[in-house]
């Protein structure tokens, strides 16, 4: 079984996450305002890493990455001690809640661009059904 990774990330007692940077543990993370130890294993992780720390200022990640040597754990001390001295000038604590405050614009809100998207796909999914009903015919998908 999987643990609620949702309901832990929501707990007030977390400060921080240490995370592979998948796309779905990263939404996760930043919509509970969470800030990121970046641990990037591969694919597609190592890209979200650099744009969580270099572009968003979310995160921060191991000078080498876990998958060329073993990181070792006073280097881990640091990225802890990093992220802690960063929330204390409030650089990573503030974006963090920045983005967690545009995600859940973008998703509760009407006029949030996840909610209009995924109602239009509702819309257009029953849209198609009434037009297929109308004519008389099935979907087969």
């Amino acid at each position: 079984m999987w643990a609620p990774q949702m309901e832990i990330l929501a707990h007030p007692s977390i400060g921080r996450f240490l995370s592979h940077c998948g796309w779905n543990s990263t939404l996760e993370t930043l919509v509970n305002g969470v800030p990121i130890i970046a641990w990037p294993l591969y694919a597609e992780q190592y890209m979200n890493a650099a744009l969580l720390e270099e572009e968003i200022g979310v995160a921060i990640r191991p000078k080498v990455f876990p998958t060329k040597r073993v990181v070792s754990r006073d280097e881990i001390k640091e990225m802890i001690t990093n992220t802690l001295a960063a929330e204390v000038r409030n650089d990573i604590r503030a974006k963090v809640k920045e983005v967690q405050h545009s995600a859940k614009k973008a998703l509760l809100t009407k006029d949030g661009s996840s909610y209009k998207s995924l109602s239009q796909v509702a819309n257009n999914c029953e849209n198609r059904l009434k037009s297929q009903r109308a004519k008389g015919t099935s979907i087969n998908h």
